[in-house]
């Protein structure tokens, strides 16, 4: 019943273009979005992580990415998810993990924002795939600057040591998929799985929409 009167008031429709549609994108979307898919999976030597998976490069996907983040769209989540779910591979290598764990932002930051979009994507990524969701390891300690803003140095310096672990038993010898939407120069994600690392991951697989 509940579900019938949400969809009178407040019909679904794709969240790209906003046409009314039964699914969070339409065919046209899909269509577009489908040309410029990459879904490259890639072995990882020298890093903490072992393996990375993207679907498209950045200039391909900017304007909806920065729609997402910064326009307050949070309902793009289920759209990007669905762009994940239909790759077939990714999702049967996202399935021989453990957990799934979102890059966090800190409390103040989400609470400005209004939502971690990398929170959003993770939690209904673990659940269609029926894997652990967990953002109660990996925390932010720091309010740092926004990475978007410095050089690829900066950016470097600029994450030391502003990751920590909480609740280390739950991640205490699990495979792990490390989310985040944008891999740029890759320090925020070199120093996460450090992090996870150094309390007892076994392993990271680094899962992102898109990669610079």
């Amino acid at each position: 019943m509940l579900k019938l009167v949400l969809d009178l008031f407040f019909p679904q429709c794709c969240g790209i273009c906003g046409k009314l549609y039964d699914k969070w994108i339409c065919d046209s979307c899909r269509q577009k979005l489908k040309i410029n898919k990459k879904s490259v999976i890639t072995e990882v030597y020298g890093k903490e992580y072992s393996k990375f998976i993207y679907l498209y490069s950045y200039k391909d996907i900017r304007k909806i990415l920065l729609d997402y983040k910064f326009e307050g769209k949070a309902y793009l989540y289920n759209s990007f998810c669905m762009l994940f779910l239909e790759e077939n591979e990714i999702c049967s290598i996202i399935k021989q993990y453990d957990m799934i764990i979102p890059v966090p932002m800190t409390s103040k930051k989400k609470s400005k924002r209004g939502y971690n979009q990398t929170e959003l994507i993770a939690k209904k990524l673990g659940k269609e795939l029926q894997i652990d969701y967990n953002n109660k390891s990996l925390v932010k300690i720091k309010n740092n600057k926004t990475q978007s803003t410095l050089n690829e140095k900066e950016r470097f310096f600029n994450v030391k040591n502003v990751y920590d672990i909480k609740n280390a038993e739950m991640i205490k010898n699990k495979n792990i998929v490390l989310f985040d939407d944008i891999l740029t120069t890759g320090a925020t994600i070199d120093e996460c799985s450090k992090v996870l690392k150094k309390n007892g991951v076994n392993d990271i697989l680094v899962l992102t929409i898109a990669k610079d």
